[in-house]
């Protein structure tokens, strides 16, 4: 009978025999007469290929966006989202994973009616199509009994426009602040 601690050995001598089979048995960079021997050489030649990371890339902004992190506050688009929707309670905002959502809000306390906001970031570019918004109403006969649907019509429609216009807005100053 074979042991647990036996057939995780067995299970890891073979997984990486598989892997190391499926590379050629070649490694990254293990073929030296592929690499100049002058290390000024093979810097030239990474930059060259796109295998390189300059600090001074960070503060000019690279031509192809690659490897180039901003914050948050730096994005237009995102600003103007949470610029807009300020009011609202924020259920979950996640820069990394290019979302905002709101909690259930309502503008009196004795109703029964309530909103929530989705907004989904598509792209870092000002267009129409970067964000995906989503209203959703929640209406309640009462507090065990409530319908939630997703609404349609003008304010998904103003929302996306009324952050597009904030976000060209805040580009067209952080423009005119680095001509200064």
């Amino acid at each position: 009978m074979i042991s647990f601690k036996n057939l995780k050995i067995v299970f890891i001598i073979v997984l990486s025999s598989i892997l190391l089979s499926s590379c050629g048995g070649k490694f990254p960079g293990a073929d030296a007469r592929k690499y100049p021997d002058d290390p000024k050489k093979r810097i030239q030649k990474n930059i060259e290929e796109g295998k390189s990371f300059r600090v001074g890339n960070l503060m000019k902004g690279a031509s192809n966006n690659a490897g180039v992190f901003e914050f948050a506050s730096s994005n237009e688009l995102w600003r103007a989202s949470l610029d807009i929707i300020d009011f609202m309670p924020l259920a979950s905002v996640n820069y990394g994973g290019g979302i905002i959502i709101t909690d259930w809000y309502s503008t009196d306390q004795s109703s029964n009616e309530s909103i929530k906001i989705s907004i989904r970031f598509l792209s870092n570019e000002i267009r129409s199509d970067a964000l995906d918004i989503k209203v959703f109403n929640k209406k309640c006969l009462s507090q065990l009994n409530c319908i939630i649907s997703e609404k349609t019509g003008n304010i998904k429609i103003e929302l996306k426009e009324k952050i597009l216009k904030t976000a060209a807005i805040y580009e067209k100053k952080k423009k005119e602040k680095k001509k200064k």
